[in-house]
Parts: C-alpha cells; structure tokens; sequence
C-alpha cells in the first residue's frame, strides 16, 4: 500500500510539473528559476521512487528523464557524457558474437535431429516474410494517410551534400551474407554472417561422433552460460549508459531540433503501435501465449531497446527471459538471431514511412505500384542490417540516392532519427521475441507449466 501511495505521488507530482511547464509557455509567467527548480525536485523524487522499487527497467526509464533534464538545463556537461553509452555499447557489443555463436552451436548440434532444424528455419523465415509484409503496408497507410512530408517549403540551401554510400549489386549483397574471415566479420560487427558460420560449424559438429561432439558441445554450453553471466554485470552499468546516450542528444542538439519532424515522428509512433495491436497482439492470441508473463517478460529487453537504440543491447537479456518464459533454447538460440537479419518489423515499417516522405517533401506524386517497388527495395536492402543506432538511416540513404530522389529532406530526418530509432528498435526486438514463442508453439515444445508459472526475471518482480 505504501508503494502504490508512493507511485501515485510521484506520477502526479511528475504530471503537475509537465503541465506547469505547458502552461507557462502562454498563460503562466512562470520564471526559468522556478521551473528548474520543479525539474530538479521531479529528479530527486523519481531517483528515491528507483531507490525504493530496485528495478533494473525503472532505473533505466529515470536515467532516461535525468538525463533529458541534464542536457536541457546543463548541455556543456551533457555533450561529454557521451563516453558513458559509447562504454555501454562497447561492452555489449563485446557479447554478441560469442553468444550467438555459442547458443547457436548448443541449439543445432546439441540435437541429433537436424530435419528439425531445417523445419525451424523455414517456419521462421516464413514467420518474418509475413510479419515485416504487414509492417510493410503499415507504414505505407500510415504515411499515405497524414501526409507528414507534404507541404514542406523547399530550401534555398543545404549546405554540403550528404555522402552517398556506395551502390551494391546484388551479387554483392549476396556475397556480403557470407563470411570470409570470421574474425574480421566479429570485428566488423557483421551479425548476419557470424550467423551462418555458426549455422555450418553447428550442423558440422553434430554430424560428429558423440566421443569428438562432446568436448566442444560443453565448451559451448559452458560460454553461453558464461556470456549470460557476463551480461547480468554489464546491465548494472545500463542506466548509466542510457542516462549519458540521452542527455548528449538532447545537449548537442536540443530540443528545438525536433519540432520540424515531429508530424513524422508522431505518424511513426502511431503506426508502430497499430503494428502492435493489429498484428503482433493477435498473434499472441491465436497462439495462446500469457500475455501478462509476455509482457514481464519483454519489459525489460524492450525499454533496454528502446531507451538505448540498439538491438544489440536487448539480445541476450531477451534470449535469456525467454527462455524463462519457456521456449527451448534450441528455439531462442536459432530463431533470434536469425531474426535480427530477416524479422526487422520496426525498421521495414519506418523505412516505408521515412522512403515516402522524402517524395512527399520532393512534391513527387508516386504510384502505389511505384511506393510498392521502393519499399519492397528497401525491405530486401534491410536484410542483415546491424543492430546499432541509426544503422538503418544508411540503408535509406542509399535507396533514396539510387531512385533518383532529392536528399535535402533527409537533413529533417536526421534531426529526429534518434527518437524514432528507439522506437522501431524497440518493435524489432518485441517482434522477434514474439515470434521465438510462436515457433516453439507451432513446433509444439513450449512449456506451458513455465508460461503459465510465477515467473522472476532479473530485476522485475
């Protein structure tokens, strides 16, 4: 009773402070001073409000609102607390690719049936190739049905050209799946061809004797363990990281940067929820998933996607609390990563979207068959996009460059990516989350006695 009195106090007293910051940009006169003061008050409530609840998501969601208030009030400090996030990412970053390779070596060889394997695969691809066409068309109403970029006076100057990155044919697309070196493609970052090396060196090392499988296979077993452990220290240091990554923004470029895309950013926002509840939640349904163990079960690597721009930074605490959930690890360990290459929901939605409103600033009329051509383009170039902050921000650079389309409408997006980078990371990592559970039911071998049990996850109660 004491907690629920507590929370209520604070989200009013945190609500009277927004709406006293509204209100005196007409009608109250309110002095900066006094309004600091009140951001300074709401800080020190929720930091004591994260002291009492000891939540690892709650801390992350107040470093994200401390660190707004940090780069509004105090943005010279703010734009030096970059290094925090970078330390962040760097040490996620560091787990990627032992974990993938390892859960995915456990998953493959760990089973002597390798038909089920395959059977995985093409469910899953068959999974995405649906969900990122509904995602698909989404964001072409959505974008098609608030006109966000129509009416945008052309400017007169730009400025230096945005550089163009460099056309790909397909062959190089289809070279750049497979790995030369899987050193340099560890190094490189490159999740989708780490992928299929461990893909190969799983499906070789199960056709292996069990005498010549087992020394390997417990190694395996053993850094995966490791790398989950690795990742419960790295998550103390998150809001941390999320604190500085936010505060920068908003110190280097401010808040007044964001006012001239906010339509599009609105418009993403409210596609991707209706993504969510049109498409993502009925699946849930119609395989009969615990949607109230679902959601504590996304809480944390979602607001950790969304808070931080990165998939990466959700992959192993949303392989591992689903696992808890009760999907297998054969399942978890094959079917997310491959997701994070074929099963971008956020990033197909907000490429439709963004590839639109760059013709609609050019005043380019296109065809629904012409719209239909460039995003089913985008959609293909996304394939194995990394994991990272704005990464997708290059796909449509190029794609836009190679349609012969205008790029000073791009300098608007910019402004605005990083908002809406948090939100369709979050929606790749809840959509790719979602469908491990989806093919752990349609194979029949997800534990329904852990779905439906008292589930803990590390810091969620």
């Amino acid at each position: 009773m004491k907690n629920k009195t507590l929370t209520l106090f604070i989200l009013l007293f945190s609500t009277v402070v927004v709406g006293l910051h509204l209100l005196s940009i007409k009608y109250l006169p309110l002095s900066e001073n006094v309004l600091f003061s009140l951001r300074i008050l709401a800080v020190l409530f929720l930091s004591y409000y994260g002291w009492v609840k000891k939540s690892l998501p709650t801390w992350i969601l107040i470093s994200m609102l401390i660190g707004i208030v940090v780069g509004y009030d105090f943005p010279q400090v703010a734009i030096k607390l970059d290094v925090l996030s970078k330390v962040f990412l760097k040490l996620i970053k560091t787990i990627i690719a032992p974990l993938i390779f390892a859960t995915l070596v456990v998953g493959i060889a760990g089973h002597s049936n390798l038909k089920q394997v395959g059977r995985i695969a093409w469910k899953s691809i068959l999974y995405f190739y649906f969900a990122t066409t509904f995602a698909l068309f989404i964001g072409l109403l959505a974008i098609n049905f608030t006109k966000a970029g129509s009416g945008i006076a052309v400017p007169t100057d730009m400025g230096e050209e945005l550089q163009k990155p460099a056309q790909q044919t397909w062959q190089d697309m289809i070279l750049h799946i497979f790995p030369d070196n899987i050193a340099k493609s560890i190094v490189d970052g490159q999740v989708l061809q780490v992928v299929i090396f461990s893909i190969i060196f799983g499906i070789a090392l199960a056709m292996l004797t069990e005498k010549l499988k087992k020394p390997m296979l417990e190694f395996s077993e053993s850094l995966a363990e490791t790398m989950f452990k690795f990742t419960n220290i790295v998550m103390y240091f998150a809001p941390f990281g999320v604190g500085g990554a936010i505060a920068y923004t908003v110190g280097k470029l401010g808040i007044g940067v964001l006012q001239n895309g906010i339509y599009l950013v609105l418009t993403l926002y409210g596609a991707l929820i209706a993504f969510v509840l049109i498409v993502l939640l009925p699946i849930a349904f119609f395989t009969k998933l615990n949607i109230k163990n679902l959601f504590k079960a996304l809480s944390e690597p979602v607001t950790l996607a969304f808070a931080t721009a990165s998939s990466e930074s959700a992959l192993p605490k949303a392989m591992r609390n689903m696992e808890k959930f009760g999907v297998p690890r054969k399942i978890v360990s094959f079917v997310m990563p491959l997701g994070y290459s074929f099963n971008l929901d956020g990033t197909t939605l907000y490429l439709s979207l963004a590839s639109i409103f760059v013709a609609q600033a050019c005043n380019i009329d296109l065809s629904i068959g012409q719209q239909l051509f460039m995003v089913f383009t985008l959609m293909i170039t996304s394939k194995g996009v990394a994991g990272v902050p704005r990464a997708s921000f290059v796909i449509l650079l190029g794609t836009i460059a190679s349609f012969g389309l205008k790029e000073w409408p791009l300098y608007i997006i910019l402004g605005i990516d990083a908002l809406m980078d948090m939100a369709r990371t979050s929606v790749n990592v809840l959509g790719n989350c979602l469908a491990s559970a989806v093919i752990a039911r349609w194979e029949g071998e997800l534990d329904n006695e852990k779905m439906n049990g008292d589930l803990v996850f590390d810091g969620i109660e």
